[in-house]
C-alpha cells in the first residue's frame, strides 16, 4: 500500500512539475512552445473534449491562463467589451466583467486615402476583442481596440482603468488594433504603430511604447517610435517580444519598415534594424538560437537577425532570410533546430533555424490565421474551419493527425496543464486525454 501512494505521488508531482502555466499571447517565453508532455494527439466534438464552454459573441484573443483560471475577451453585439474567467477544471464561468463599450466599422479590405486614414476600421476576421490578455498569476490585464485598457484581480475586482486613445490620441491604425500588452516586473508595456497622416495636413499621429505600473496604472515611461515609413506600411499589428539579449533583457519591437529593441524599465531605445521591406506586419516575433526571426510583411523576406551591441545595426546582423513562401498573419514557431511557419493559404515548411535551408514544404488544408503550436515534440497547425492538422517535429515530414471541431477558429491553440485549449468564436474547448 505504501508503495502504491509512493507511486501515485510521484507521478502527482512529476505532472505538476511538467505542468505551465500560458500567461500571455504566444505562452510563456513568448515564442508560442511549451514544454508539457503527455498531451492529446487526436480529438474531435466527441473524442477527448474535457469540456466546452460557450462563449458570448464573440473575439480573436487567446486565452490566458494561471493556475486553475481562464481568462478570455469578448465582444458583444451591443458594443460591450468583456473579460471572462472560466475555471479550468470544470469549464464554467466564474465571472464576467464589462470594462467598456466599443462600435465596430467595417469597411472593405481595401486602399484607404485622405482623411479615412486618420480613423481605425475592422475587417470582417477582427473586432475590439482581438489582443489578448496577460496576467501574472495575482492580476489580469486587458486592452481592448477602443483604447480601454484595465487591470483586474482574479476575483475580478476592477483594479485601475484608463484609455490609451484618451491619453495619447486616436487609433489610426487602418485596420483595428490588435496589439496585446506584455508584462515585465511592474510594468504592463503596449504598443502603437500606426499610419502617421504626416502627409496630410493636420497634426501627425503618433507610434509609441508606453509603459504603466501594473498596480495602479500610472504611466512610467512613454518613447516616441516615428520612422520613415508612410501611410499604412506604419501600421502594425504584432505583439512586442520579450528575449535575453546576452546579459540584458530587451523589449524588441517590429513595425513600420524597422526592428528595434527596446530597454523595459526606462523604454530607451537600444538598438535598431531600419529599411526593411514590405508594407504594414500582421505576423508576430520569435526569438531563438540568439536570434530574432522577423516577417516584414505583405509576403516579403523572413529575417533571421542575430543583433548585439547598440544604435543602428549593420545588414551584416542579418544571417539569413526567407524570400518566398513567407506567412502574412501565422507567427512561425521553433522547435529545437527547425522553424515551423505557414501561409495564410495553407503551405507549410521546416526549415533549419541556423541556416534557413528547406527540409520541407507541404499544402495543408484550409487557411490560416493562427499561429503553430510546438509541444510534445509535435507542431499543431491549426486553421480558420476548426481543423488542426498535428505533425511531428522533425525534419522529414510526418503528419500524425487531423482533428476537426465545430466552430471557426481564429485564436491560436495553447497549452497548460496537460491540455491544449482552442479558442473558437462560440466556443472554448478544453483538450485532454
Amino acid at each position: 500500500m505504501i508503495r502504491v501512494i509512493f507511486i501515485l505521488l510521484s507521478v502527482f508531482s512529476s505532472d505538476l512539475l511538467h505542468a505551465e502555466n500560458w500567461p500571455q499571447w504566444r505562452g510563456p517565453e513568448g515564442n508560442g512552445a511549451s514544454g508539457e508532455t503527455g498531451l492529446p494527439l487526436n480529438w474531435s466534438e466527441k473524442i477527448n473534449v474535457i469540456w466546452k464552454c460557450p462563449l458570448p459573441p464573440w473575439g480573436a484573443s487567446t486565452p490566458a491562463v494561471w493556475d486553475d483560471a481562464v481568462f478570455v475577451t469578448a465582444q458583444i453585439e451591443n458594443g460591450d467589451l468583456l473579460l471572462l474567467r472560466i475555471d479550468k477544471t470544470s469549464g464554467k464561468i466564474v465571472w464576467t466583467r464589462t470594462v467598456g463599450r466599443g462600435q465596430v466599422e467595417r469597411v472593405p479590405v481595401v486602399g484607404k486615402s485622405g482623411d479615412a486614414r486618420r480613423a481605425q476600421k475592422f475587417h470582417g476576421q477582427q473586432n475590439m476583442a482581438s489582443p489578448s490578455p496577460a496576467t501574472d498569476g495575482k492580476l489580469v490585464v486587458a486592452h481592448f481596440g477602443n483604447g480601454d485598457l484595465a487591470a483586474y484581480d482574479f476575483d475580478g475586482r476592477q483594479l485601475w482603468k484608463r484609455n490609451l486613445q484618451d491619453d495619447y490620441g486616436n487609433y489610426t491604425i487602418w485596420w483595428g488594433h490588435a496589439n496585446s500588452p506584455v508584462l515585465y516586473e511592474n510594468l504592463v508595456i503596449s504598443i502603437c504603430l500606426q499610419d502617421s497622416c504626416a502627409d496630410l495636413p493636420g497634426i501627425p499621429s503618433l507610434s509609441y511604447v508606453a509603459a504603466h505600473d501594473k498596480r495602479n496604472g500610472r504611466e512610467v515611461w512613454k518613447t516616441m517610435r516615428m520612422t520613415a515609413a508612410e501611410k499604412e506600411s506604419c501600421d502594425s499589428y504584432v505583439t512586442p517580444l520579450l528575449w535575453k539579449n546576452g546579459e540584458r533583457t530587451e523589449l524588441v519591437v517590429l513595425g513600420g519598415l524597422m526592428l528595434d529593441a527596446y530597454e523595459p524599465a526606462s523604454g530607451k531605445q537600444l538598438w535598431s534594424l531600419p529599411d526593411l521591406m514590405g508594407n504594414r506586419t500582421i505576423s508576430g516575433l520569435v526569438a531563438a538560437h540568439g536570434m530574432i526571426y522577423a516577417t516584414q510583411g505583405m509576403h516579403k523576406p523572413l529575417l533571421a537577425v542575430k543583433p548585439g551591441g547598440e544604435g543602428k545595426r549593420p545588414r551584416k546582423d542579418i544571417v539569413w532570410q526567407l524570400r518566398d513562401g513567407t506567412p502574412d498573419s501565422p507567427t512561425p514557431v521553433v522547435s529545437g533546430d527547425m522553424l515551423y511557419l505557414v501561409t495564410n493559404d495553407g503551405i507549410a515548411r521546416c526549415l533549419d533555424a541556423l541556416s534557413g535551408r528547406l527540409y520541407w514544404k507541404e499544402r495543408l488544408k484550409g487557411d490560416y490565421r493562427a499561429s503553430p503550436l510546438a509541444a510534445d515534440g509535435r507542431i499543431y497547425f491549426q486553421n480558420t474551419s476548426g481543423l488542426t492538422t498535428v505533425i511531428s517535429a522533425e525534419k522529414r515530414l510526418n503528419k500524425l493527425l487531423e482533428n476537426q471541431l465545430d466552430d471557426e477558429t481564429l485564436a491560436s491553440p495553447i497549452v497548460s496543464g496537460g491540455k491544449i485549449f482552442i479558442r473558437g468564436k462560440k466556443t472554448v474547448y478544453c483538450i485532454g486525454k
